[in-house]
């Protein structure tokens, strides 16, 4: 039988840490040396400084004249001459506030815009779903047995650390949930399986290298799997699962032992019955975290997952194909062109997408008028500060004066570099803007300086 509500071990440690949290609060009121150790140590890095921000998009300040767009020609013109970049690259920028185009070269012509595609999937997925929606995980009785049903969540975890934002929907907390069901049952021994049929199709995209799974840059995309389908929770790029839904039912078994429920056998593969109400289930964090999320980590699996749930609104099948129908439902009902996607995070070199049309989608999220679409632009990362730009224009990079000014998607593939957001002028000024280039010479470093010239530019 489950002891003490299904969850006994787990309550045996709660009270445990309780009394830790209580000696160790003793501690520090008591000791000043304790008190000051703690003030010494950094603070925890938080994931989405960005993402936090409660207002909407900045749009340009009142006394901030508009840009000259011949200004601004001089100041790209002589750095693109200089890239080396020659017909690889399109541009595109226009004035927030305006819509006014202030510069553009080859805005219309399609490229691979490697992961600026999220803004497509990011943009897409908010505008069909709702920045509220949630992707609920269940545990499905069937019997004797208790079938763990997937639902595309690719947050879902074993288990979350306190300090942990957002929380994720975990197996922990499903055990629980369904350890303590059982007990009021009066089950004592389950058998587990594992339904992860929402999702339909090849596992991998169209033309993306082996490599992608074993160097750690997405899983296979699964509708059932935990921490991304990691091996090491904590590394991004680390290994990946070959079996994502089995290694996620492994650890359900695990936490239903620690909580208390007798697992007979091993996990196998099931159906959950048709129309079955759930005994259990966690909900992933609302869909504007998670894009948030995808946005800042430029996370390939949360992309993948979100393409498919667009999918699934419009009735297509839950697969590459179908999202990418979906997808381009979607864009044509927002009016915008120049797009073709095959996949939702941008790893395919299938993908087509102009610059023109990125910036028209960065347009639309920032407009206030689609408040539900605002996560798409608060997940940017910001130059030299947060997430894949982060890294990017330090003092000697020959961007630096783009540093914190400069909030965009990045792109990166073999020969594909791409960036497409925000960027305040030197008056102040808020542009958005695009730039793609395809061929050898693509390098981000090399856009970055691009949208920096932008931001110190006194155009007005």
């Amino acid at each position: 039988m489950p002891k003490e509500g299904g969850a006994g071990v787990r309550q045996v440690r709660a009270r445990a840490l309780l009394a830790l949290a209580m000696l160790n609060i003793f501690v520090l009121v008591a000791g000043v040396v304790a008190a000051d150790v703690l003030k010494s140590r950094p603070s925890a890095t938080m994931p989405y400084p960005v993402a936090l921000a409660e207002g909407a998009p900045a749009s340009a300040p009142s006394d901030a004249a508009p840009i000259d767009p011949d200004r601004l020609a001089d100041k790209l013109d002589d750095r693109m001459s200089d890239s080396g970049l020659s017909d690889g690259l399109s541009a595109y920028v226009t004035d927030a506030s305006s819509g006014t185009v202030v510069f553009e070269k080859d805005a219309v012509t399609s490229r691979i815009p490697a992961s600026t595609t999220k803004i497509v999937t990011a943009v897409s997925a908010l505008h069909e779903l709702g920045p509220d929606k949630r992707l609920r995980t269940d545990a499905v009785r069937d019997g004797d047995r208790i079938v763990l049903v997937g639902a595309g969540d690719p947050t879902l975890t074993e288990s979350n650390a306190t300090g942990d934002y957002p929380q994720m929907a975990s197996l922990e907390e499903l055990a629980d949930h369904t350890a303590a069901a059982l007990e009021r049952a009066g089950v004592d021994s389950v058998r587990l399986g594992y339904d992860s049929s929402l999702y339909a199709g090849p596992l991998e995209g169209p033309d993306w290298k082996p490599s992608y799974i074993w160097d750690g840059n997405v899983a296979k995309v699964t509708a059932l799997m935990v921490d991304g389908g990691r091996k090491h929770k904590e590394r991004k790029y680390g290994d990946r699962y070959d079996d994502p839904p089995r290694v996620a039912a492994d650890k359900f078994a695990r936490q239903l032992r620690e909580a208390g429920v007798r697992v007979e056998g091993k996990p196998a593969p099931a159906k959950a019955p048709h129309g079955a109400d759930p005994i259990a289930s966690v909900d992933s964090p609302p869909l504007a975290a998670l894009v948030e999320k995808m946005m800042l980590e430029s996370d390939n699996n949360i992309a993948e997952a979100l393409a498919r749930q667009v999918a699934l609104a419009r009735g297509e099948e839950a697969s590459f194909a179908g999202a990418s129908t979906g997808v381009g439902q979607v864009l044509s009902d927002l009016g915008v062109s120049g797009v073709h996607v095959a996949d939702g995070s941008g790893l395919t070199r299938n993908n087509r997408i102009s610059p023109k049309a990125l910036v028209k989608l960065v347009a639309i999220a920032s407009d206030p008028e689609n408040p539900g679409l605002r996560p798409a632009i608060t997940g940017l990362p910001t130059a030299h500060s947060t997430g894949s730009l982060g890294p990017r224009y330090t003092a000697d990079s020959g961007a630096a004066a783009g540093a914190g000014l400069v909030r965009g998607k990045t792109g990166t593939l073999n020969g594909v570099s791409a960036l497409s957001g925000t960027v305040h002028d030197r008056d102040g000024r808020l542009l958005l803007f695009a730039f793609i280039a395809n061929g050898d010479a693509a390098a981000g470093s090399t856009l970055d300086t691009f949208a920096a010239a932008i931001a110190e530019c006194g155009c007005s």
